[in-house]
């Protein structure tokens, strides 16, 4: 079972080890603190820890684009992957979207990210197909799911 929360300090080794190694302790406290203001530019951000059991497997965010509109963005730790663990955690942050009230999840999935695309479609998102390059010069697709 996947459960979501909030990060704690407790967490810094874990997050270190597989998702940050270039940053140091400090550098993550600091960033566990920046996320549980739950902020970013001014509009709704909240980043989890995704646990299997009481081991952590990956994070998960929430960003608020407007009023209706949020992208959540899944990272499984990659000695977890391939497990279920991304589906599982997916479901459970689009219930939490849902509970806040948004209404469209919008995601940019890279073309070339085919586990990223199989797993958003096992989902219900819908693309048109059409790519642009994004702000980090990555070719994406717009994938989009209705809350409603």
């Amino acid at each position: 079972m996947i459960t979501l929360r909030n990060f704690n300090i407790s967490d810094v080794p874990a997050f270190l080890q597989n998702s940050r190694s270039d940053m140091n302790v400090k550098e993550a406290e600091k960033m566990i603190c920046r996320w549980n203001q739950k902020l970013e530019n001014g509009k709704y951000f909240e980043m989890f820890a995704v646990l299997s059991g009481d081991e952590m497997v990956g994070m998960i965010s929430l960003y608020q684009h407007s009023a209706e509109v949020i992208s959540i963005g899944p990272e499984i730790f990659e000695s977890y992957r391939k497990k279920g663990f991304a589906k599982a955690a997916m479901v459970r942050a689009l219930d939490i979207a849902a509970g806040k009230g948004y209404k469209i999840v919008f995601q940019q999935i890279r073309v070339d990210n085919s586990a990223s695309i199989a797993l958003h479609s096992s989902l219900g998102f819908e693309t048109s197909g059409l790519t642009y390059t994004n702000a980090e010069g990555n070719t994406v697709a717009i994938y989009l799911k209705s809350l409603l």
